[in-house]
């Protein structure tokens, strides 16, 4: 019996495997060869539960819920440094935003906070084409329930020009729109 459950792990394991190649556009976690090249130079590794090349083995080994339920793949910075140091040229960033999608479509998001930051920081750039600084702070602000949380900051940063009372928009924001758009039109979530 135990043989069966075996198999059937295995073969849920693959499976998964499969859905994180596709989504993420063809990047195979399967080539990874645990040389720990991407955990040495991230440089969000300190505050991680478990390193990208932790991630990458769980991947590897059909333990997707690990990962998708993992806060490595809510702090990974983005930076491609882990995807540049790769001697087998796999895109360990591409990867940990696969997982950050799948996770969110499934109900799986550890780090809340940088969810929302997420959902805002889009939203300011597709109703302006850029990021307003001053909307994403307030917006985060008061989502996390602390709207005067570094108030205190603000008169420096304006009077220095950092910060902008009002948002400024690019010339032709409707390209940007229709990326937005492109995005949901696919099944995307923005």
């Amino acid at each position: 019996m135990e043989k069966i459950e075996l198999t059937k792990a295995l073969a849920q394991g693959q499976q998964m495997l499969a859905e994180v190649t596709h989504e993420s556009g063809g990047v195979r976690a399967s080539k990874c060869y645990q040389c720990g090249k991407c955990s040495a130079g991230c440089p969000v590794a300190f505050a991680m539960d478990k390193t990208p090349r932790e991630i990458m083995r769980l991947l590897q080994l059909g333990l997707m819920e690990e990962a998708l339920k993992s806060h490595t793949i809510w702090l990974c910075a983005s930076c491609d440094t882990c995807s540049t140091r790769c001697p087998r040229e796999v895109d360990i960033a591409k990867v940990m935003e696969t997982l950050r999608i799948i996770a969110k479509k499934k109900g799986y998001v550890a780090e809340k906070k940088l969810d929302q930051f997420h959902d805002l920081f889009l939203k300011s750039v597709e109703r302006n084409g850029r990021v307003y600084e001053m909307g994403l702070v307030l917006g985060r602000n008061i989502l996390g329930m602390q709207p005067f949380k570094d108030v205190e900051l603000s008169p420096a940063m304006l009077l220095k020009g950092k910060l902008a009372l009002l948002p400024h928009t690019i010339k032709d924001n409707g390209e940007v729109k229709k990326i937005f758009a492109n995005v949901r039109k696919r099944g995307g979530k923005v």
